[in-house]
């Protein structure tokens, strides 16, 4: 048997959601640490979504946002994605970088200072999501280096899928609120595991 995403029962998606949420607290208290002030999280939403409903549910395919991409393996291997919109994405660089945050309208070309910071922040935040996955499942689990790019959600969403499709149907969407002094920061969180990956996954939390 070939486990999918669409074929989940309850209990499976319940399991899922659990490291959803688990990977979303960890990731606030990784924020916390890196700004040096007290960061709070809400995990209003956590999805299954086939990969061709991802662009609309992020806003439209048109929609301009910041998206940090790596690849998971080791014991298990699938693809991690996190996206920010333009505002949302510029609120994260005021906290990291006070005044020196690039504009919205400079998002597009951004120098190099606020693409590393950007890019550290993409690291932490999935490397918090995919600790709280290999703690859940004792499985080793390690990422490559993220990149990160802003552009149409379409544009972003589509060079994961050329990779994604050939093994790949339905995400893992986990929808996260980060709530700092000034700023509320929703971001958008989402898990690919490869078809043979989530049958290993499964089994490592007693769910199949």
């Amino acid at each position: 048997m070939v486990f999918s995403f669409e074929h989940l029962s309850e209990l499976q998606l319940d399991a899922l959601r659990e490291i959803g949420n688990i990977g979303a607290g960890n990731a606030a208290t990784a924020l916390a640490r890196m700004v040096d002030h007290r960061v709070s999280m809400e995990v209003p939403l956590v999805k299954i979504l086939p990969l061709k409903d991802v662009p609309e549910w992020l806003g439209g395919p048109e929609k301009e946002v910041l998206g940090v991409y790596l690849s998971m393996f080791g014991a298990m291997s699938g693809h991690i994605l996190f996206v920010l919109d333009l505002d949302n994405a510029q609120k994260m660089m005021k906290i990291l970088l006070g005044d020196m945050a690039p504009a919205k309208e400079q998002m597009l070309d951004m120098d190099d200072l606020a693409s590393s910071a950007m890019a550290e922040i993409g690291n932490i935040l999935s490397s918090s999501y995919l600790c709280a996955l290999a703690d859940f499942t004792g499985l080793n689990l390690n990422h490559s280096v993220p990149e990160i790019a802003v552009d149409m959600v379409g544009a972003i969403v589509d060079l994961v899928l050329i990779e994604i499709s050939r093994r790949g149907d339905y995400a893992l969407l986990i929808e996260t609120e980060f709530v700092e002094e000034k700023y509320h920061i929703i971001g958008f969180f989402m898990l690919i595991p490869d078809s043979g990956s989530l049958e290993i996954m499964l089994k490592s939390i007693g769910v199949v």
